[in-house]
């Protein structure tokens, strides 16, 4: 993460917070592999009230520390996504990316809400005010999509359209809030391995090209649960339930406790469950924590803003 400075970082000093949204794929459509080894994407993001916080300090060299359920599953090297987007955000500037970051996480970790995507994002907010580079929004979003297809999601919040690999976004309406249920499995999956299979499953298929559902938009727009909960897809849970069998029943879990809908969450293996109101959610989690079919169930609403100050 060491590169030689070229410049001096402006002011100001101290520490900067950022908070950073988890987010729900209520449409991912997967078209066929491109050349490239990605997929193209009918991706609608919602962004969920699950946050992650970054925090920015100057220090002499790189440094990375993470806290919260799951840290130790969160590398803390420059591997690290977040440790990625100092570096990136730095080299663009022609600065050395001296910095302390720290990631208390909320989000849960490998569960397919975008958790380290999140931190990225909030690490090039973070030291782009810590550095006082005022960085024009859309040279960040920019960066954004070279750090991974999620990352200017993450950045942007509330709800949007991502197409080619997911990174190019078209913000969406949204005429009310939606409540859900997120139930965190036990350990992770990784997300490549979840395209693979979902490769392997289609092999022998021909996968359209992949395009946003308008009963799904139109459902957003007028803040409609039911309508939306009727329209909810994602390509990639058959692949996560064939990797992890034992999702099926925590989504059934949740289906008999009155969730209008339910779905594995991005790559997985976080489950997602739509649900009328917060009395709903509250049962719905409760039920779900009770039953011992997944690690533990949070109720929260959407849509969320994106990468904040603090």
């Amino acid at each position: 993460m060491t590169q030689p400075a070229a410049a001096t970082p402006a002011e100001p000093t101290g520490t900067i917070t950022v908070r950073v949204p988890a987010k729900v794929n209520v449409q991912l459509s997967v078209g066929g592999l491109r050349p490239d080894g990605f997929h193209s994407l009918a991706n609608v993001f919602l962004a969920v009230g699950l946050y992650d916080s970054v925090s920015a300090t100057r220090a002499e060299e790189p440094r990375l520390t993470v806290s919260g359920p799951d840290a130790a599953l969160v590398p803390q090297d420059r591997t690290n996504l977040a440790a990625r987007a100092a570096e990136l955000l730095a080299e663009r500037h022609g600065l050395a990316p001296e910095v302390h970051l720290h990631i208390a996480k909320d989000i849960p970790v490998a569960g397919g809400m975008a958790g380290g995507s999140a931190d990225a994002a909030g690490a090039l907010l973070a030291c782009d005010r810590l550095w006082g580079l005022n960085t024009p929004r859309e040279e960040l979003l920019g960066l954004c999509a070279e750090l991974g297809s999620d990352v200017p999601f993450s950045f942007a919040g509330g709800a949007a359209l991502g197409e080619g690999r997911g990174e190019v976004l078209t913000p969406l309406e949204v005429g009310g809030t939606f409540h859900w249920v997120f139930a965190a499995a036990d350990g992770g999956l990784s997300t490549p391995d979840v395209y693979r299979e979902c490769d392997r499953l289609r092999a022998d298929d021909d996968v359209p090209e992949p395009v946003a559902s308008e009963a799904l938009l139109a459902a957003l727009r007028a803040g409609d649960a039911q309508a939306l909960a009727g329209a909810l897809r994602n390509d990639l849970q058959p692949a996560a339930l064939s990797l992890r069998p034992s999702l099926a029943e925590t989504l059934n879990t949740g289906l008999a406790a009155g969730a209008l809908a339910a779905l594995v969450s991005g790559s997985g293996p976080t489950c997602a469950f739509l649900v009328a109101d917060a009395d709903s959610a509250a049962r719905t989690a409760h039920n779900l924590t009770a039953s011992g079919t997944c690690r533990a169930a949070r109720a929260t609403t959407s849509p969320a803003p994106g990468a904040t100050v603090v």
